[in-house]
């Protein structure tokens, strides 16, 4: 069932309730609310990158970018909310598997929205591959496959 929204403009899930789905906290949480939500399928975040990013300061500070690193990471934390969000996998971490046919096609610089969106394309058990994309105005900065592993949170 996918989840369009509360309301016009609003978001399917805001920064607390992510939290309560992912166990990212700041600095390393990299996503700020999900637009559009089908649970164990696909998720559609947002990140309004601020210029008061931690990482910022040494990437680049007369140049500030996004590391590419930083934006895979946000597209696997939407793809864990995706995967976590189903009801047999509450309490349960995402972990990293596999970085496949990483791209990056364009520089995320301050001020941008970057919008994350992740599919789950292969799921047996606690392997799992997701698709994704970042995107800013329309154009596809970033992609990758992405492998995860489910977890036991510690």
């Amino acid at each position: 069932m996918l989840a369009l929204g509360r309301g016009q403009g609003m978001s399917v899930l805001t920064a607390k309730e992510i939290m309560e789905i992912i166990p990212h906290r700041q600095p390393f949480m990299l996503v700020d609310t999900i637009e559009e939500l089908e649970a164990g399928k696909r998720a559609l975040g947002k990140k309004c990158v601020s210029y008061n990013e931690p990482f910022f300061a040494g990437h680049f500070p007369s140049e500030p970018v996004m590391p590419g690193v930083l934006i895979v990471e946000a597209l696997a934390q939407v793809g864990a909310v995706a995967i976590l969000s189903l009801p047999e996998n509450k309490g349960k971490t995402a972990y990293f598997g596999a970085i496949n046919s990483a791209k990056f096609k364009g520089k995320v610089v301050p001020g941008d929205v970057l919008l994350l969106e992740t599919e789950i394309i292969k799921s047996k058990g606690p392997i799992g591959v997701g698709s994704a994309k970042a995107s800013v105005d329309g154009k596809i900065v970033a992609q990758a496959e992405l492998t995860f592993a489910l977890g036991k949170a510690e």
